[in-house]
Order: structure tokens, then C-alpha cells, then sequence
């Protein structure tokens, strides 16, 4: 659709990723005159180049272990390899369903959807494709990118990005993973399972640093298990081509090689040359600079998402929208708990988490004032079924409130939606105790987990 000259929109959306089209959505749906401006595809990074795709590779990768594995469960299966385009077939066809529910959406809610790579050319318009779109308010919401290191050239040819990674057209004999996070450990994970000789090299101590500690040795031995190399604690230092692949070197001299090396160091903002220092917006290391209700320094505008130094999750800067919205329509939204935000990694097995770490509860209330209990998923009759090892940890204040619930084990990412409510509730593990968990299932293992922090263990002992 295609704006009159003279329309001025309650508010121009910069960028349709999960921030921007749910801001535009919920906009919409309070009565607002939204114009929803995207140089790509709406849906953004989640939909076309992050969430989705990988959560299918991974899913791919677990019909290949399910079809190796078969004779543990007395089925007879066997494995014939990967085909990869079949692979990408599957993979695109669940992304092309969702994007066409997703343009479907926008239409139906009269948002004045545009097409092209806008600029912010005032604090209230942007320029797209010789036009200007004006508006009460401006939300910026232009996402973010894979980042490199310096000296370290993303060509797309052996030394690739998570962008060229999901559209790889062969699955790769070996390959160097840069980066043990959340990217980092999911390509792994379905690369192994596709049947790649795989190495992640993270200068961190751990894996998932991010994650409880006690979910960073869980994963790490279930990798080793699986036969997934990692490097703790040194740094990349420098990567150079050999006759058939790459040469990785790390500071402490330890030198791997392999056919490719995925970068997967985490992801910077899109704000240079957008025009955001010009209109005086507030920026530090290229992120947009916001309070809790996410505004800028410059009263017309918003920010969301990716482009601004909160958790780089989807889901994250779907509600960072819908905040936007909502205060933008007169209503009285409540910040966001940032500690309070599910997070999962969806390797095999899962890393799920919800709250605050073991070692940042001490840290803010004191060592003697945090309690811990760890369940074993060996006492849980479905992950027995499912064959799956990890545990639930639950952090809690003595005498208080759960603040962290930590899991590790296949399929256990279902089970954060519980473990975000106890969280966000402030519940008590007396509380959690009086709930009936259906049995068998995992989320048992859930509800065991806080009888045992609550005084009374039934299937769980010291």
C-alpha cells in the first residue's frame, strides 16, 4: 500500500522483524495508523535466517540419530545418510507456511506494509525508496547481523556465517565451530547428527557460558558423549585456507583444521548509515540506547529488539513491541523482567533456563542466603522412556522464592513455560509441591524437583 503525501501515521515501524511486526500488529489491533517499513522479507531474522531454519536442521538431525538408534528400542531402522536438499525442502517449506500466515496478518490488520531499506531522515520520518513516511512516533526495530572478529574475513567459502551455514549446499566432512553459545552449540549439534566430525572452540571456560554452570558441564559431558570436540579457554587467534579446508590457530598455540569454519561469535545491531547519530539518537558499541519502557533519548522514538543491549532473543523483541504499542496507545505496560524471560538452547540435549544463576543469586543475596537442589532425570520415568540423561536445578532465596530454574535433557526446552510462571510468580516451593504433575511425563520431573526442595522427596534421595 502506498501512502498519501499528506498522511501522517500515529507510527512508522523501521524493520519487520519479531520487534517490529508485533509492535505493528498490536498497534493495529489499539487503533493506531501503523506504516511497517522492511528492506527484506517480513518475519526478519527469526522467521527467515534464525529461529526457524535452525530449529529444523535440529529436527532433521533427530530423525537421523532416531533412525541410527532404532535397535535400542527394538525397531529396525537404518541410516542411508543425508540427503541435503531435502533437508533445505522440509526446512523452507515450514518457513514459506509461516511467512505467508505472516503477510496474511499484516493485511488483514490495514497496516500500511513497504517494501525497501529505509533511513531515518528526522525523528519523525523515514525515507524508503525516494518517499518519506511521517509519523507521531518512530520505532526503530532493524535487527542484527552475524558479527566477525577483526582480521577474521566472513567470505562465504570456507569460513562462513550462520547465514551461509543454513543454505549449505552439502553437509561438510568436518568443521571448526568459532563461538560456544547459543549459535555455536546448535550447529554443532545438528552437524554431528547430519555426521560432520565437528570441533567448537570458545574462549570462555565453558560452553553456553551464559547458562548456570552446573548446565555447561551437563552439556559438555552429553558432547563428549556424542563425540563433539570443544577447546575451553583460549581465544581465536588467526584462520587461514590450506590445500582442502581452513587452519584455526588460538592464542594458547593449539592449531585445528578442518573443510570449514562456522563463525558464531554472536550478533552485532543494523544501525550504521540509518541516520540514527544524525537525528541524535543515544548509541553505544552500534546498539540504540533505551529505558525500560524502551525509549530513546529522542522522545519520538523507540527502540526494540535486536538493535538495543537486551537478551537477542525472538521472543524478547516480540514483547519489546507489544510494550511499545501498548504505551504508544495510552495504556500502562509493565517493563519487562529481563531475568524473568524463558531462554533454550535447542542442541541435543536442550539447554532450557528461566531466572537468575546460582552464582548471581549469591552474588545478590548472599552466599549463605541461596539454596540449591538438583534433580536427577534418572528418577523420571519419561526421560528413561526417551533415553535421555541431564538434570533440573532449582535455585532458590532461603525460606523464599524460587529465582532459577535450570534444565538439562531432550525435550526439556516444553517444559520452561512452568519453570517461567514459578519464576515470574515468585513462587514458593511449598507452592509448586501442592501441584499435580501428570504422570509419565517430564514435566513430573519438574514438580519433583520442588517436593524435594520443599522437605518432602518422594522419587529423589541424598
Amino acid at each position: 500500500m502506498a501512502n498519501d503525501a499528506g498522511t501522517v501515521y500515529d507510527l512508522v515501524i523501521l524493520g519487520g522483524g519479531s520487534g517490529g511486526y508485533a509492535a505493528a500488529l498490536r498497534a493495529s489491533q489499539l487503533g493506531l495508523d501503523v506504516a511497517l517499513i522492511e528492506k527484506n522479507k517480513l518475519g526478519g531474522t527469526c522467521l527467515h535466517n534464525g529461529c526457524i531454519p535452525t530449529k529444523a536442521l535440529l529436527h532433521a538431525g533427530e530423525i537421523a540419530d532416531a533412525a541410527r538408534e532404532g535397535s535400542e528400542f527394538g525397531v529396525r531402522t537404518t541410516f542411508d545418510g543425508i540427503d541435503i536438499a531435502g533437508v533445505h525442502k522440509y526446512k523452507d517449506g515450514v518457513i514459506a507456511g509461516l511467512y505467508k500466515g505472516l503477510q496474511g496478518l499484516v493485511a488483514s490488520r490495514k497496516i500500511t506494509y513497504v517494501e525497501g531499506e529505509g533511513r531515518l531522515a528526522s525523528p519523525t520520518a523515514v525515507e524508503v525508496n525516494g518517499r518519506t513516511y511521517t509519523g507521531r512516533h518512530v520505532l526503530l526495530a532493524t535487527g542484527s547481523v552475524p558479527r566477525s572478529l577483526p582480521g577474521l574475513t566472513i567470505d562465504g567459502d570456507r569460513i562462513i556465517s550462520s547465514d551461509h551455514a543454513l543454505v549449505l549446499d552439502r553437509v561438510p566432512k568436518s568443521a571448526i565451530v568459532l563461538g560456544g553459545g547459543v549459535i555455536g552449540v546448535e550447529f554443532a549439534s545438528a552437524w554431528k547428527s547430519f555426521g560432520t566430525d565437528v570441533t567448537i572452540v570458545e574462549g570462555l571456560p565453558h560452553l553456553v557460558p551464559a547458562e548456570d554452570e552446573n548446565s555447561s558441564k551437563l552439556l559438555e559431558r552429553a558432547f563428549r558423549k556424542r563425540g563433539i570436540a570443544f577447546s575451553l579457554g583460549s581465544f581465536f587467534q588467526s584462520a587461514e585456507y590450506t590445500a582442502d579446508g581452513v587452519r584455526v590457530t588460538l592464542a594458547n598455540g593449539k592449531v585445528f583444521e578442518a573443510e570449514l569454519l562456522l563463525v558464531a561469535i554472536g550478533r552485532g545491531p543494523v544501525s550504521q548509515g540509518l541516520g540514527y547519530e544524525e537525528a541524535g539518537v543515544a548509541m553505544e558499541r552500534g546498539f540504540v540506547l533505551v529505558d525500560e519502557y524502551c525509549r530513546t533519548n529522542v522522545p519520538t522514538i523507540s527502540a526494540v529488539g535486536d538493535l538495543v543491549p537486551t537478551l537477542q532473543l525472538a521472543h524478547v523483541g516480540f514483547a519489546e513491541g507489544i510494550l511499545v504499542a501498548e504505551r504508544l496507545a495510552g495504556l500502562t505496560p509493565v517493563p519487562i523482567d529481563y531475568d524473568g524471560v524463558p531462554r533454550v538452547t535447542y542442541c541435543h540435549p536442550e539447554v532450557a533456563s528461566v531466572g537468575i544463576t546460582e552464582a548471581r543469586a549469591k552474588e545478590r543475596y548472599g552466599a549463605d542466603q541461596v539454596v540449591t537442589l538438583k534433580y536427577n532425570l534418572a528418577g523420571n520415568g519419561r526421560s528413561k522412556i526417551l533415553k535421555t540423561a541431564g538434570e533440573i536445578k532449582l535455585v532458590r532465596v532461603r525460606d523464599g522464592a524460587v529465582v532459577g530454574v535450570h534444565m538439562v535433557g531432550d525435550r526439556l526446552g516444553e517444559q520452561v513455560g512452568e519453570a517461567q510462571l514459578i519464576y515470574n510468580w515468585e513462587a514458593l516451593p511449598s507452592e509448586v509441591a501442592q501441584l499435580i504433575h501428570a504422570h509419565p511425563t517430564q514435566n513430573e520431573a519438574l514438580g519433583e524437583a520442588h517436593l524435594a526442595l520443599a522437605g518432602k522427596p518422594l522419587h529423589s534421595h541424598d
